[in-house]
């Protein structure tokens, strides 16, 4: 068997490393546009193991977060990768948000977390500097380098005898009968199954292979700051807001990486390009695709308020300083340092519904992995049994 996967990010690489434990006989190939691995949302996420609090119960973000968080965090001991469990405060700063907060709470419960509410003084003896009046503990939390876990992965599936083809962008997919063309601008390659794990390009590359999408990948630009060296003793750990029910978008938050450094963000607000990590990138073919897509328009109508505070805080350090000063009143725009901003591939249907839960679309031969932001690299060694258990042949 000959199996092709489209992606070197960390759910490709986990997708290959997979097919290599399970098929050790068949030939697996992984394809990169890229010149290195995990270059775009995995080189660019927040590096948190999420311990799945937020997901719906018994969907696919809840379940494989949950066994993924323990998987990675396995896997990252066993290869020796830099990590910590290093527990999260979410915290409700005012009166109104106590609400949202007990509901999260009972949410964490129900996917079966290790969670419990603090007061006040609880929180502080984790975070001494956090503002809140009521906040929720999670223990399983934690960071890691994904960059170095995408190396791993890497190293393990050539080992096994996967083919890795770095600098190999995808020109075009034909079926031919019982096998698939992929055409990549370092030679075509003939498979049995194709795996399209292309994360910011997903979409395009499942309309190559013949497949309709049920969404379109929309990309918003994650922007960070990050403490100056002087202030990081202000966070202990992770620091989070009680998130918004109705995005996707956690809020602007503290996290403590694993070199010391703590990053602040992400602001989101659509990227003009679908690699658009500066204002600056502008990809006329990526905003053709946003700007015509009906979507895009529904989700604006709904949520207009909220995309201009997100863009006003783009624009505006001391508004950025604001939003953290909230979790963390010591913050003032002055301790903050602009760090290196992220993209992360949103789904959006064509009601303009934001895909909530991972999106993994099988299809004869072919699965496409059509929505898989965070938390997919905590999830990508379980995303990657789930796909494999969708290929024919099983």
């Amino acid at each position: 068997m000959r199996y092709v996967v489209i992606g070197g990010g960390i759910v490709g690489l986990a997708t290959a490393h997979r097919l290599t434990l399970e098929h050790p006989d068949a030939q697996v190939t992984v394809v990169e546009k890229e010149h290195t691995w995990g270059v775009h949302q995995t080189g660019h996420n927040s590096g948190v193991i999420h311990a799945g609090v937020y997901y719906k119960p018994g969907s696919l973000k809840a379940t494989l977060c949950k066994a993924g968080s323990a998987s990675m965090v396995e896997f990252c001991r066993e290869h020796d990768i830099p990590h910590r469990i290093t527990g999260k405060l979410i915290v409700a700063t005012d009166e109104s948000e106590l609400p949202r907060l007990h509901a999260l709470y009972e949410r964490a419960l129900a996917n079966g977390l290790p969670v419990r509410m603090v007061s006040q003084g609880e929180a502080r003896e984790h975070e001494p500097e956090v503002a809140c009046i009521e906040g929720i503990h999670v223990a399983s939390t934690g960071i890691a380098d994904f960059g170095a876990v995408c190396v791993a992965l890497a190293a393990l599936s050539e080992k096994n005898g996967a083919t890795l083809r770095p600098g190999s962008a995808v020109t075009g997919i034909r079926d031919r009968g019982n096998e698939i063309v992929v055409g990549t601008t370092t030679g075509d390659l003939t498979a049995d199954v194709l795996v399209n794990c292309a994360g910011l390009h997903a979409d395009r590359v499942a309309r190559m292979a013949g497949i309709r999408p049920p969404a379109r990948i929309i990309p918003f630009r994650g922007e960070y700051f990050e403490l100056r060296e002087d202030r990081r003793h202000l966070v202990n750990g992770l620091i989070y807001p009680v998130p918004d029910p109705q995005f996707p978008f956690l809020g602007v938050h503290l996290t403590r990486m694993v070199d010391g450094s703590v990053h602040a963000g992400p602001n989101a607000v659509l990227a003009l390009a679908r690699e658009g990590y500066t204002w600056g990138r502008i990809r006329p073919r990526d905003v053709a695709d946003t700007v015509t897509y009906p979507g895009l328009w529904a989700l604006a109508r709904r949520h207009l308020r909220y995309g201009l505070t997100e863009v006003r805080r783009s624009l505006s350090k001391r508004r950025f300083a604001a939003s953290l000063a909230r979790l963390v009143p010591a913050v003032t725009a002055d301790d903050l340092v602009p760090a290196a901003a992220g993209v992360r591939a949103q789904a959006i249907t064509p009601k303009g519904d934001l895909v909530d839960d991972f999106l993994i679309v099988a299809e004869g031969r072919q699965v496409h992995v059509l929505n898989a932001p965070s938390p997919a690299a905590t999830s990508s060694l379980e995303i990657a049994k789930y796909i494999t258990a969708q290929l024919p042949g099983r």
